[in-house]
């Protein structure tokens, strides 16, 4: 049960019907680094680097005489992590800065040249029509639309709204392609002050800043709504309708989600306030990132650092499994998509070694999807001591036909401009535990990150491996489950409950 990969990154959700998956076919390895293919500024146009040093007061005196003479310019650093972000158009500047005292790691982030080249979208979102949202009929108590949303029932967040709809001094945020805060169902519950845009990897607090343009993905705004649109009479309910929610956008116009942008994000939320942030992306070019390559080594640590800093100051990471029905435990894995932004070439990877970040990385809650039968999604990646939970990110309605009246097993959530449509993917899955995890701040409000983790898994309903699992019906296998009923590799440790998250 496969199909094409397309050129897309995790917050790409499948259209109705639509699998995203990819055969696992073994091919030679390559593992060379930007610099080492020839595919960095030919043309003398800048890339961007991240350069890691110790933690602590700013870069020293050596190292930006170093970077100045590689011929770097620094943009900006986030000196607490010893993160400093560069741009450089000469191809030797890693090379060059790597063997510099005070060095610990450096690397290119993109192997195509600043700006970005653009991309097509694949996988939008499936409109909700003016018919479509008049033929829905609300019981007393729900928002117009809810009545479609079956996930909300699947993780018992209906149950849960009777006893508390979420904290307003709780913030999830949604580190993303931009979020439409003037979305009706989103606008009542957004914190502004723990927005920003961070594509460039510098913040910029410019008021709108965060919003998808009129080109732009619809992912963001979906992924907030899912978390926390208002119950308010207005279009659909999130799953922490009472907490607050921020846009945090990290992704260029082009779609694609660099390092500087997302420790950038990171950070933001870390000194922000932020309780939760939810990750539905992995950060390009690489889907998986290996750490025997030193541009690919340098992402990673960044990357690591800034999550591990975010947590530190209270916030809980929740990021999405991915869609392509891997299976993140196994020896290999082929990745025919790396590097996205110029010419990805057939490798294989060993996952516990080449980590897709941030999902693989330490701390992190790893989610894998479910459909509206509740099993795994067809497209969920899973692995056994990688997956932590699992929620529902909606499947193809062939393969999981949720009961009536919900019509579509895909998620409905807001779009940009006022409007409602479904999406499906791990990164619909991801908000769901995200707004779980908001409900379990909520209700203990003084708890640490550590603690909000592992109420979540204790809180999660344990759900049993799927054997055989042949979501299609066709005869075959399409995934293999290993583990027990209450920590396996599809499930981790089972399936998110918002009600425990208020009663417990």
């Amino acid at each position: 049960m496969t199909a094409p990969h397309q050129r897309s990154r995790r917050l790409v959700a499948i259209p109705l019907g639509m699998v995203m998956a990819t055969a696992l076919a073994v091919v030679p390895n390559v593992t060379a680094s930007a610099a080492e293919t020839g595919r960095v500024a030919a043309d003398a146009t800048p890339l961007s680097y991240v350069v890691n040093v110790h933690p602590g007061h700013g870069p020293s005196a050596r190292v930006k005489k170093a970077i100045a003479q590689a011929g770097g310019t620094i943009v900006t650093s986030y000196d607490r992590i010893g993160v400093i972000v560069v741009h450089s158009s000469d191809a030797g500047f890693a090379a060059a800065i790597r063997g510099v005292r005070g060095v610990q790691s450096a690397g290119a982030t993109r192997t195509a040249p600043l700006p970005a080249q653009s991309t097509t979208d694949v996988g939008t979102p499936k409109v909700l029509t003016a018919e479509e949202m008049a033929d829905v009929q609300a019981a007393d108590g729900q928002d117009p639309l809810e009545p479609l949303q079956w996930d909300l029932p699947a993780i018992k967040a209906d149950k849960a709204h009777e006893v508390s709809l979420g904290s307003r001094d709780v913030t999830v945020a949604v580190i993303d392609t931009g979020v439409d805060d003037t979305h009706p169902d989103i606008a009542p519950n957004f914190d502004r002050d723990a927005s920003v845009n961070c594509v460039t990897g510098r913040p910029d607090t410019t008021d709108g800043a965060w919003r998808p343009g009129p080109t732009e993905s619809a992912h963001g705004t979906h992924v907030a709504g899912e978390i926390a649109a208002a119950k308010n009479g207005v279009g659909v309910t999130g799953v922490a309708p009472g907490v607050k929610v921020s846009g945090i956008k990290v992704s260029t116009t082009a779609g694609y989600f660099y390092t500087e942008a997302v420790v950038c994000g990171f950070m933001w939320a870390a000194e922000h306030g932020v309780d939760v942030t939810n990750n539905s992306y992995y950060t390009d070019p690489w889907y998986f990132n290996c750490e025997d390559d030193p541009d690919q080594e340098a992402l990673v640590e960044a990357l690591a650092r800034a999550s591990r800093y975010a947590e530190k100051k209270g916030a809980v990471n929740v990021a999405a499994a991915g869609n392509e029905n891997y299976d993140l435990a196994a020896d290999e894995i082929t990745d025919p998509v790396s590097p996205n932004d110029s010419t990805p070439s057939d490798r294989v990877i060993d996952p516990s070694e080449c980590l897709d970040i941030p999902t693989q990385l330490p701390g992190v809650v790893t989610v894998a999807s479910t459909g509206a039968k509740g099993l795994k999604s067809s497209f969920s990646n899973h692995g056994l001591g990688v997956i932590d939970i699992a929620a529902p990110g909606g499947d193809s309605t062939r393969f999981q036909t949720p009961a009536p009246p919900a019509t579509s097993g895909l998620i409905l959530g807001p779009l940009p401009g006022g409007a409602w449509g479904y999406m499906a993917g791990t990164s619909m899955a991801s908000p769901h535990v995200a707004g779980v995890a908001a409900l379990i701040k909520s209700t203990h409000p003084h708890a640490p990150a550590a603690l909000v983790k592992a109420l979540l898994y204790a809180e999660a309903d344990a759900t049993p491996c799927t054997d055989p699992y042949d979501i299609d019906g066709d005869g075959k296998v399409d995934a293999v489950c290993e583990g027990p009923r209450n920590y396996n590799g599809f499930y981790g440790f089972g399936t998110a409950d918002a009600l425990d998250a208020v009663t417990k």
